[in-house]
């Protein structure tokens, strides 16, 4: 009786031992990646040596899979293999290499993510959207518009999607550098970041800079939203002008005011993020302080319509100004069309003159 209680202790101390071993070697789960060793492959399956945690097998619909990887295989050959099964075929662990190459690809974005690693990419393709990149280690990323360096990005006057696709297809087969600033496996989706890489620089030298500050540019591109422009003194230095802050008059189209490689000054309004914004409306007198001089509440006024939208018309007035008819006044948009036509001279009554939101509402004279 005593040996038998002998054998339960010893039996009982040898298996807390195996699970303080297994414990101690981290004992993998299902999804962990881990290295695999060939033994042997055969037709239908293919065997790995996975060292302390025993034999693993890559089998059935994974055998297609990795068809092209264990063709290029040998015996004694290493690979990333996640485990699928801990009891699989066998009672071997199941494996697969097609799984583990896709795993390893996401971590390894991950962690160019997490380091902040400047790397090369080869632009592939194009849409209106953004480019698609291929990074090292056969990762596959997209690079928005948003994250190009301005001196890349698409100035298309009119916004059109095809000639903005256009515009980037000139791209591929370039190397841009770029950072990746989102992995998310769930979405299958990994942003790289060409503005990221020169924002560093660009903050530095921005924090010569602040708002308010006058300066010397250079328009370096116009898009239908505005003016690109470079500092004179700093040409790394690339700042946008807004379409609403190139003048106090309407602007329909930026390129009727500037072209390329004209001399401007600009006045700084804001500095965000890397990026710097300018004004040059905010360096001319506002006709908007001496409204009062010109137009009173009740005045007739003769005003070229400018522009007809779904709120009314749009009225050029003397000295620069805009005056604004609402559509209500005609009873409706057809009705607004067929009373008044673009381009042509009308006589206006002024109804109510609003300095602060630098608007002249109008009706037309009867």
């Amino acid at each position: 009786m005593q040996q038998v209680e002998e054998n339960k202790t010893v039996l009982t101390a040898l298996a807390q031992m195996m699970k303080t071993e297994l414990t101690a070697t981290d004992w993998p789960r299902e999804g962990t990646v881990v290295d695999a060793t060939l033994i042997k492959k055969l037709s239908r399956k293919a065997y790995f040596d996975l060292g302390r945690f025993g034999t693993g097998i890559v089998y059935g619909v994974e055998i297609g899979n990795a068809k092209e990887t264990l063709r290029a295989m040998k015996t004694g050959d290493a690979v990333h293999a996640k485990i699928v099964m801990l009891d699989g075929e066998e009672g071997l662990i199941e494996l697969s290499l097609s799984e583990a190459g896709k795993q390893k690809i996401w971590q390894e974005a991950k962690d160019l993510m997490e380091s902040g690693e400047v790397v090369k990419a080869k632009i592939i393709a194009a849409n209106a959207g953004g480019l698609m990149a291929a990074l090292p280690g056969e990762i596959k990323a997209f690079l928005p518009v948003s994250q190009l360096a301005i001196e890349h990005y698409p100035k298309v006057q009119d916004g059109d999607r095809t000639k903005i696709t256009e515009e980037l297809k000139k791209f591929i087969g370039e190397e841009l550098s770029v950072k990746i600033i989102d992995v998310n496996p769930r979405t299958n989706k990994i942003i790289a970041s060409e503005r990221e890489v020169l924002s560093t620089n660009v903050k530095e030298l921005l924090s010569a800079y602040a708002a308010g500050q006058t300066v010397d540019c250079i328009v370096s591109g116009v898009a239908d939203f505005g003016v690109f422009v470079r500092f004179a003194d700093n040409p790394d230095i690339e700042g946008m002008i807004h379409i609403s802050e190139l003048d106090y008059k309407l602007v329909e189209n930026p390129k009727n005011l500037v072209k390329i490689n004209d001399a401007l000054k600009a006045k700084i309004i804001d500095i965000k993020e890397g990026r710097v914004f300018l004004s040059l409306k905010a360096l001319k007198e506002d006709p908007w302080e001496k409204v009062g001089d010109q137009f009173r509440q009740g005045d007739v006024v003769e005003g070229r319509i400018h522009k007809l939208n779904p709120f009314g018309a749009v009225v050029a007035l003397p000295n620069n100004f805009q005056g604004m008819v609402h559509v209500s006044e005609f009873g409706g948009q057809d009705e607004m069309k067929k009373a008044i036509i673009s381009g042509q001279s009308y006589m206006f009554v002024i109804d109510a003159i609003k300095p602060e939101e630098k608007r002249i509402m109008l009706k037309m004279k009867k």
